[in-house]
């Protein structure tokens, strides 16, 4: 496992084209095409780890990714996502390819298999839904308009703003036909049978909302990405970040961790440096924030005169719920407890809007979803390094507001109460997980629970968001959510300026870094 290196103060004395603030998937990549591109970068992050939402943890002889559970089309060798990792990490990444039924949507009467490849998912579909078969082939036609209408749409983000805003209606107006209508609305302009609405849906928490409430652009970006199968990166999530890091840092670069950043400097309406929490100053002729939106103008220029004209542009986003992640350790091996690594869907009825709205209310109620995951199962590098043992994550939605009254207690330290709560929590959720995959009930020898705290303190958001910005079609009708901002020299990346998911933060980076370079780096792509 790479050690990172801590942040040291004559690192304010040194030259650099452009400080990157976080590291997660957009910061590492717009920082890696930079210095691809002959740019001395710095990344700075306040974690005493790299890598955001692709980073691992480890308890003993066990270790956990934190946010990626699994990617598509990274198999594919000529595909566009393995392309860009692969320049990235200069090919040292590598994937592992999960079973062919990536997911497993369950319900309390029956299952329904998500089965790669697309025909035979479709195959599958209309097995279950014999007298569908029109809307499910209407509803795969729907996936792929809706994704190559974003093409333009996103493309548009990357350009110098006086071009995007002239070409900004023809490069969008496709896309908002899909955009601007929810998940729900254009499946049931497609089909009456709720019971396939909801089998349909049945990857809604990979974007965090139910169909009445999501775009359905952003359905048809999770369903078709998955189409062709799911992979795990060899060697566990954290191999992202330390490829990508070497890339960086083998080209001139430097990435340092406990470098938390109290505020971007603003000078004459242009961002010129910023300030880290030690009080020291570094200037560089860029300053991008992969913070995410809040943070970055909530936070970073919260004392900026200049920050008042996007005060406006928050108040039509909204930020997403958040999640609690039960973390197990078990004494035998994936192969011995006969553990597939097909991700579970649990349910408790077809209609996920009302599942989701009854929980919220009551947080007593059944749990609208369980997402279980199988890390170990998926890694096929697992074995060098913890053999004999295997781990799994249970995950569910959550509300910040139920763990608000702990919030000024430090990590870890929050007390009996707290740990009570978070004990009950578990149980509930082992519960579930017993009932679906009872072989590791007595296996199970390690667990811990993640909370919206948890989220809050380790990865820094304000109200320990899951996946940044609710993906509503008001979402994407944001022309603002691009790389570069209203002040000078200061640009956005990460999943807020695209969509969430590591795929997504990852073409952030290539959007950003384009148009900072203000040329299209696509072409780097071989």
């Amino acid at each position: 496992m790479k050690k990172w290196t801590s942040y040291k103060p004559d690192l304010a004395h040194d030259l650099f084209d452009a400080i990157i603030i976080g590291s997660g998937m957009g910061g590492l990549t717009t920082a890696a095409l930079l210095a691809l591109n002959g740019k001395r970068v710095l990344v700075l992050e306040k974690h005493f780890k790299i890598g955001g939402w692709t980073h691992t943890f480890r308890r003993d002889s066990f270790e956990w990714d934190v946010g990626l559970h699994y990617i598509g089309e990274v198999h594919k060798k000529w595909s566009v996502a393995r392309r860009l990792f692969d320049l990235i990490s200069d090919s040292q990444l590598q994937w592992s390819y999960m079973d062919k039924n990536y997911d497993r949507i369950i319900f309390p009467d029956r299952s329904y298999n998500f089965v790669a490849p697309r025909e035979q998912f479709i195959e599958d579909m209309i097995g279950y839904f014999p007298k569908e078969e029109n809307a499910i082939q209407a509803y795969m036609n729907y996936l792929d308009l809706a994704v190559r209408s974003a093409r333009p749409y996103f493309a548009n983000k990357a350009l110098p703003t006086f071009m995007a805003d002239l070409a900004y209606p023809f490069m969008t107006r496709k896309f908002f036909k899909y955009a601007d209508r929810t998940t729900y609305d254009v499946i049931s302009s497609l089909t009456d049978d709720r019971e396939l609405l909801g089998v349909l849906t049945g990857q809604w928490g990979d974007y965090g909302l139910p169909p009445k409430q999501s775009s359905f652009a952003m359905q048809a970006f999770v369903a078709r990405h998955y189409l062709d199968g799911g992979n795990y990166p060899v060697g566990s999530a954290r191999r992202i970040a330390e490829t990508v890091s070497d890339v960086i840092e083998k080209n001139g670069g430097h990435v340092t961790v406990n470098a938390g950043v109290q505020k971007i400097v603003v000078h004459q309406g242009k961002a010129v440096g910023v300030e880290l929490e030690n009080g020291d100053v570094l200037e560089a002729p860029f300053i991008i924030s992969n913070t995410g939106i809040f943070n970055t103008f909530d936070r970073l220029l919260q004392n900026d005169s200049v920050n008042g004209s996007h005060h406006a542009d928050l108040d039509n986003i909204e930020k997403t719920d958040s999640y609690v992640c039960l973390h197990i350790g078990l004494n035998k091996s994936a192969q011995e407890l006969d553990l597939s690594n097909t991700n579970l869907w649990i349910y408790t009825g077809y209609d996920h809007d009302r599942n989701v709205l009854e929980y919220i209310r009551d947080a007593d109620k059944d749990f609208p979803v369980v997402y279980v995951s199988f890390p170990s199962a998926k890694d096929d590098a697992w074995d060098e390094d913890h053999t004999g043992y295997a781990t799994i994550e249970v995950i569910t939605l959550s509300h910040w507001d139920w763990y608000s009254k702990w919030k000024a207690e430090p990590w870890k330290k929050r007390g009996k109460e707290y740990e009570k709560e978070k004990e009950l929590l578990s149980n509930r959720m082992l519960d579930v997980l017993y009932k679906h995959v009872p072989q590791v009930k007595d296996s199970l020898v390690y667990s811990e629970l993640s909370t919206p705290l948890t989220v809050n303190s380790l990865a820094n958001y304000q109200k320990g968001e899951m996946y940044g910005i609710s993906h509503t079609p008001k979402r994407f009708r944001q022309k603002w959510l691009r790389p570069q901002t209203k002040i000078k020299n200061l640009y956005l990346t990460g999943q807020d300026v695209t969509t969430v998911g590591v795929t997504s933060a990852l073409f952030s980076g290539l959007l950003t870094a384009s148009a900072v370079m203000k040329k299209n780096l696509s072409t780097m792509l071989k």
